[in-house]
């Protein structure tokens, strides 16, 4: 049995949702952009004019990718991964190098982030990979093929360096987990980013005092038959080694500005005029807007370009000062059910190559739009991420379309999948 109509079967309702977030994310762009004498909308001269183009060329984009037989992206998904990992080496000898970074190609007036189309090929790779019967995450080299999978391009882009693209790769450890990766995985990934971020707050030997009694506690609470004193002692010397190495790695690892968005997150020793100027204008903006905002276009921080890049990664800032705690809400409110939509969708595929490509779009989509916003309130680290459809740029709108156009395509397919 086979439909006929491959439009009859497309899910309207996440293109509807797609198509509010693109049009609210041009109007904020409008807003952020803005100059004292404005010029038509399409002036390509203005950021405003470039991302109506940018939004132009998105739409045969998303007809070159719902035309395509939907099982083009699983017969091909190693050439789309092997082609991000060539376009990313590629930028050690073609890229341009912005603020310290080498993350973008530029031809003339048009450039493009590699990192932001890598991400759908990997998430391709991933799914076919994982979409095999013979497959199983409970086995260790099952586990490490796949850890390569997303490994590679990470590596590539934090010798960009890039460590915000670099997360969303990791992001997809959330996809492995669903699909068997055992969950101590995940729980050690947790309690390592708090123990962490623990040591550089307080003295190390309250830490490990701490796990230690913890340790002690839960091996007298355990059943005599699960006690297991060399796991417990290799847990207490793997947590101490960890915590007294936190302060080598801060300040001997990490570089100057990765320090500084740290410090910032807890208010150590910051210059509020210098490496905590953003994000003291971003809280400033977002909060003056209080319940209904000051109004469309009439934003005072935003009209004075208080907040840097406002119009990129601080676009959100914009939404929260001129729409308000309410506007705020109806933005989030429609990216999580953009979000569960395709949870949703990603459940109701016959096939599992389609269903586990459904979760690497959430968990991509999820990351951005998590790490964007909570960065904007001091919940995050300040990372360069854009929010996506709302964020300037035609790499991360064209790559973000595709991405999200392409599980379209697969799920208006499944009707043939018998």
């Amino acid at each position: 049995m086979k439909n006929q109509s491959v439009v009859g079967n497309l899910d309207w309702i996440t293109i509807l949702l797609y198509a509010l977030l693109v049009g609210m994310g041009w109007m904020t762009i409008y807003s952020a952009s803005l100059p004292d004498q404005t010029t038509s909308i399409f002036d390509i001269g203005q950021i405003y004019g470039k991302q109506i183009m940018f939004i132009m060329t998105s739409i045969p984009l998303i007809i070159v990718v719902l035309t395509v037989d939907a099982k083009i992206y699983e017969k091909y998904a190693l050439v789309f991964y092997a082609l991000g990992l060539v376009l990313l080496a590629g930028l050690f000898v073609l890229g341009k190098t912005i603020k310290g970074q080498t993350n973008w190609y530029s031809f003339g007036g048009f450039s493009m982030q590699p990192s932001e189309f890598a991400k759908i090929g990997t998430a391709l790779l991933l799914s076919k990979y994982l979409s095999d019967v013979q497959i199983n995450l409970q086995k260790v080299n099952h586990q490490l093929l796949a850890f390569a999978i997303l490994i590679l391009p990470v590596l590539l882009i934090m010798m960009q360096p890039d460590a915000g693209s670099a997360m969303i790769f990791a992001s997809l450890f959330l996809v492995l987990y669903r699909e068997g990766l055992p969950g101590w995985y995940l729980s050690t990934g947790a309690v390592a980013i708090l123990l962490f971020l623990l040591a550089l707050l307080v003295k190390p030997y309250f830490i490990v005092g701490a796990a230690l009694v913890i340790i002690i506690v839960q091996f007298i609470l355990t059943r005599r038959a699960f006690r297991n004193p060399i796991l417990s002692t290799l847990i207490f010397v793997g947590i101490s080694g960890f915590v007294f190495s936190v302060d080598y790695v801060y300040e001997n690892v990490l570089e100057d500005h990765q320090k500084d968005r740290i410090n910032v997150l807890f208010d150590k020793d910051v210059n509020q005029q210098a490496e905590g100027y953003n994000l003291n204008q971003s809280m400033i903006a977002i909060g003056s807007g209080g319940w209904l905002g000051k109004g469309y276009l009439e934003g005072t921080q935003t009209k004075g370009g208080f907040v840097p890049e406002q119009h990129t990664d601080y676009i959100f800032t914009t939404v929260g000062e001129e729409w308000g705690f309410v506007g705020a809400l109806v933005v989030i409110g429609l990216f999580v059910t953009l979000l569960l939509r395709i949870l949703y969708l990603a459940e109701r595929q016959k096939s599992k190559f389609s269903r586990t490509y459904g979760y690497c779009v959430a968990a991509i989509l999820f990351t951005h739009f998590f790490v964007n916003i909570t960065m904007l309130i001091k919940l995050f680290p300040t990372i360069g991420v854009p929010l996506p459809f709302f964020s300037y740029g035609g790499s991360s709108l064209w790559a973000f379309t595709i991405l999200l156009f392409v599980f379209i395509k697969m799920d208006a397919n499944k009707v043939n999948e018998w």
